[in-house]
């Protein structure tokens, strides 16, 4: 969505214009120097600039102002991070004053932000969350636990696949099918899997397709751009109504959820435990020392921690999928390279399986490659600074938002030669990972704030895209020519191709 006067309720643009005068005269002065950025105009400053993708305004601008960059989005100081020496001073140097977030306002409706692990404000609760997710549950050896789970959850969406294609030869179409439905739909019932032990997409279960799709509602009003995020004191009138439909929403999953957490409840007093301990499990046993964040998890936050598992795992996870495999499919010599390596370490007698990647150092390039690309989050989360910091040699005001544009640093030139060619073959020889460390590459954040789920996603993109290589032959209708698949985005929550990808696919293997 692209910010213009036309799309901002005309009862808002008349308050606006009555507010003018008092922004004008109470806006604090700046002290300090800030980065250079381009200057904007009066109350929405140089949020009318950015258009519809704003990872790419900002990454333009960095050949006038630089890598740093400083803009007024309405009334909010924001810092732009383009480069990955940048990303590294503010990660190695900086990392806790600007371990913040900057919430938007829809994700405050019933406290969410307050309970969840990616929007959470620095402190007890979060570090609580952190080490539950990074050392009860997204550890090597649960992750080891459920690779079985994983396989025939990939199995379901090969199924899924073949399946809706013969329906829709049976009526007379092509067989295409829209990939990214059924790479969403894996990753949602994985999610449900890790945190409750259940497929959630039943069609003959009515609470679950309402799950579902107010899942579905929520990512969409989390992505969508919000004038009261800009214009703090807007917040109470909720112009655009995004905080109502998120209310409304979250009541949903929240209620549904509730309903699991409730199931699960009675079953463990009536001596009935899951054989293998899952997410749910472990925030339900969950004590606390005393010195550090809460006692116990109370049923309001169990709950907003599965709504979040939800929508982070699963939107994330299948774009970089869909992104992956779309390059390959535009590119035949390395979509071609990557089914010799399966060829050559699986064979065509028995599925890909997890164990397999570690011996096939052309698709963890491919993926590398995808992330370089397409990062799922391009501006990653926004980070807020908790204190006043001088930041090379500017000074950065306490509670401005920080974005670190990983779109542009996995485009640099200054880091990556011939940037914009999708080459896995540049990862080959290099020691280059997505864990953090290595700032030419961070889809995944990097320092205090590092997205927890990172190892669970390196595991599902790899198996699913091996799996699409593997598993079929896909004819990509008639016409069609491999060039013909765009690149074009669309920024919501995350960054999904604008145009999803419909294909034709053909059973290969006799498994």
């Amino acid at each position: 969505m692209e910010w213009t006067l036309s799309s901002i309720n005309p009862l808002t643009i008349s308050l606006l214009a009555g507010l003018l005068l008092l922004v004008l005269v109470l806006r604090p002065k700046k002290s300090g120097k800030t980065p250079p950025g381009p200057k904007g105009i009066p109350i929405f400053g140089n949020l009318l600039q950015l258009g519809d993708l704003p990872h790419e305004t900002m990454h333009k601008w960095r050949q006038t102002y630089g890598p740093v960059l400083w803009l007024k989005l309405g009334s909010v100081n924001t810092m732009v991070i383009n480069n990955a020496a940048s990303a590294a001073e503010l990660f190695k140097k900086h990392d806790l004053p600007f371990a913040d977030r900057k919430v938007p306002d829809v994700l405050t409706a019933y406290d969410f932000n307050q309970g969840t692990l990616g929007m959470n404000q620095f402190g007890g609760h979060w570090r609580v969350l952190r080490r539950l997710c990074s050392m009860e549950f997204l550890v090597n050896k649960r992750m080891n636990e459920t690779t079985d789970l994983r396989h025939r959850i990939r199995d379901n969406m090969e199924r899924w696949i073949l399946e809706e294609s013969a329906s829709s030869k049976a009526l007379g179409s092509s067989g295409a099918v829209q990939l990214s439905r059924f790479l969403f739909l894996m990753a949602f019932n994985l999610v449900g899997n890790l945190m409750l032990s259940r497929d959630l997409l039943d069609a003959k279960d009515p609470e679950s397709r309402q799950f579902f799709d107010c899942m579905n509602k929520v990512l969409e009003l989390a992505g969508t751009p919000n004038i009261a995020d800009y214009l703090p004191w807007l917040k109470w009138m909720d112009p655009a109504g995004m905080k109502r439909n998120m209310k409304r929403n979250l009541k949903v999953t929240m209620r549904i959820a509730s309903n699991f957490i409730q199931e699960r409840l009675n079953n463990r007093k009536a001596g009935k435990f899951q054989e293998k301990k899952d997410f749910l499990d472990v925030l339900l046993e969950y004590k606390g020392d005393g010195k550090d964040g809460p006692d116990t998890m109370t049923e309001k936050n169990i709950n907003i921690v599965i709504t979040e598992m939800f929508f982070a795992g699963s939107e994330t996870t299948s774009i970089s999928i869909e992104w992956g495999f779309a390059e390959l499919l535009r590119s035949p010599h390395t979509f071609k390279k990557l089914r010799e390596e399966l060829d050559r370490v699986v064979g065509v007698n028995r599925r890909v399986e997890e164990k397999d990647v570690e011996n096939m150092p052309y698709l963890q390039a491919v993926v590398k490659e995808t992330l370089r690309l397409h990062p799922a989050l391009p501006l990653l989360l926004p980070r807020n600074t908790m204190e006043d910091t001088n930041y090379m040699g500017y000074q950065i005001p306490k509670g401005t938002q920080v974005f670190v544009n990983a779109w542009a640093i996995g485009r640099d030139p200054d880091s990556w030669k011939d940037p914009l060619e999708f080459r896995p073959e540049r990862f080959l020889e290099s020691n280059v990972e997505y864990k953090g460390q290595h700032f030419d590459l961070i889809p995944f954040g990097s320092g205090r704030r590092i997205c927890v789920g990172f190892p669970l996603a390196h595991r599902v993109v790899h198996l699913a895209i091996a799996t699409l290589v593997q598993s079929f032959d896909w004819d990509l209708g008639p016409g069609v020519k491999p060039e013909d698949i765009d690149r074009e985005e669309r920024l919501g929550l995350t960054l999904r191709k604008k145009n999803p990808l419909f294909v034709i696919p053909k059973k290969r293997l006799n498994v």
